[in-house]
């Protein structure tokens, strides 16, 4: 609790407690071939957000959900998503049938006007092999050489609508690709002001971890701080299966290294 209370300034309501322990402990990961890092800027009422990866020997699993609502009852429904990814990613399950056992899982025990955006990514570590499957989220961002797109992905129902299978859309990551996965609160009405794909290519040089904060600064600029639905970001990016980096450059890009 001393490391949690360092950490606010103000009083977080039951949901906003629910929410932050879906999170992952660390928002920020290195590794030879890649490095990550993730942040949520939570409305005054928390509105479902969730983000999270995963690494075993073979995968790096990423995911970012977004539960309908706000406040306890977006709380519950994530709890209830998050959990169910996470088991059956436990059982190397592939991110078609993550998303189809979530999708059950909501079926049977969410109301039936409730439902979850999300999007999963499983990356081959071996190869740079991207599988990803959209449950009606906003797509994903790409930054190849400089350029910034979003990536046109196959687009299933939400989680919780249909019991229906989900596609899956492969693509090859190349050595200084970035990948950046957001939720819709940083396509909100009041929101509109942040140019994402601007902002991509304009911090190409520097870490995830500060591109995640640069972004949520804008939005918060950008809103007055008056968020009406939280804003996620995840920030991945991709060195190659033969890199080895000396991360002990911190958040300064320049300061890694690749023999």
């Amino acid at each position: 609790d001393l490391f949690e209370w360092a950490q606010r300034d103000t009083a977080f309501s039951v949901a906003a407690e629910i929410q932050r322990r879906l999170l992952p402990s660390s928002y920020t990961a290195e590794a030879g071939p890649f490095t990550l890092a993730g942040w949520l800027e939570p409305a005054h009422n928390a509105g479902g957000d969730t983000f999270d990866y995963s690494i075993d020997r073979e995968y790096l699993y990423l995911s970012m959900t977004d539960a309908m609502g706000h406040s306890t009852a977006a709380a519950l429904l994530a709890t209830l998503t998050v959990g169910s990814l996470r088991n059956s990613r436990r059982r190397i399950a592939s991110p078609a049938d993550q998303a189809g056992e979530a999708n059950e899982e909501l079926l049977m025990q969410a109301r039936p006007d409730q439902f979850v955006t999300g999007l999963l990514v499983r990356v081959r570590l071996a190869d740079g092999t991207a599988d990803l499957v959209n449950a009606g989220h906003p797509s994903p961002y790409l930054l190849r050489q400089g350029r910034a797109t979003s990536l046109s992905l196959s687009s299933g129902l939400p989680l919780g609508v249909l019991d229906r299978p989900y596609e899956t859309d492969s693509f090859q990551l190349e050595p200084d690709d970035r990948l950046l996965l957001i939720t819709d609160g940083y396509l909100e009405r009041n929101a509109l002001p942040v140019d994402i794909e601007s902002t991509l290519a304009g911090t190409a040089d520097r870490h995830p971890r500060q591109v995640v904060q640069e972004l949520a600064g804008t939005i918060l600029d950008a809103t007055g701080g008056d968020l009406r639905d939280d804003a996620s970001v995840l920030c991945f990016d991709w060195y190659g299966p033969n890199a080895s980096r000396d991360a002990t450059g911190g958040a300064n890009r320049t300061g890694t290294t690749t023999p």
